[in-house]
C-alpha cells in the first residue's frame, strides 16, 4: 500500500502499510509483519493556499486598436480618490495621474508612458473594479 523509511534513535527502518481497516493496520517492518491497533487519529492543521484569482482580460473596444493609443486600467478593485491629470494634459513616463483607494490604502497609478491624456473615463468617487480602464493616452 504505502511505503516509509524511518530513522529512529540512528537506527533505519524499511515499513511498509499492507492493509489499513478501522482502526487495525497490517505493516511489515524491515521484512517482519505486525499487526498494529491504531490509537485516534492526529490530525494536524493544514496552512490554506491563498490564490490569487486573474480574471480574463476584458475583451479590447476597436477604438483602442487606434495606433499610439493605450490605456491605463486599473490594478485592484477600488475607489478613485484623486485624479491629477484632464484631457489634452501631456504626461511623462511615470507621471502620478490618480489614486485609488483599494482595502483601506491609497494607491499611486502612473502613467506607463509619455503622450497626451486624451480621455479621463472615471471621476472621484467612482468604484472602479480590476481591469477598468481609467485614462486613455495618445
Amino acid at each position: 500500500m504505502r511505503r516509509y523509511k524511518f530513522t529512529i534513535s540512528g537506527n533505519k527502518y524499511n515499513v511498509e502499510i499492507k492493509s489499513l481497516e478501522e482502526n487495525i493496520a497490517e505493516i511489515e517492518v524491515n521484512g517482519t509483519s505486525y499487526q498494529v491497533k491504531l490509537g485516534h487519529e492526529i490530525k494536524t492543521p493544514q496552512t490554506p493556499k491563498l490564490v490569487r484569482y486573474t480574471p480574463p482580460a476584458p475583451p479590447k473596444a476597436p477604438a483602442l486598436n487606434t495606433p499610439g493609443l493605450s490605456v491605463i486600467r486599473a490594478p485592484l478593485p477600488g475607489t478613485i480618490i484623486s485624479i491629477a491629470v484632464e484631457p489634452g494634459m501631456q504626461l511623462k513616463l511615470e507621471q502620478p495621474v490618480l489614486i485609488l483607494e483599494a482595502m483601506k490604502m491609497e494607491n499611486n497609478i502612473f502613467a506607463e508612458k509619455p503622450g497626451v491624456v486624451k480621455t479621463v473615463k472615471v471621476v472621484v468617487g467612482d468604484t472602479v473594479m480590476q481591469g477598468d480602464i481609467l485614462i486613455e493616452i495618445e
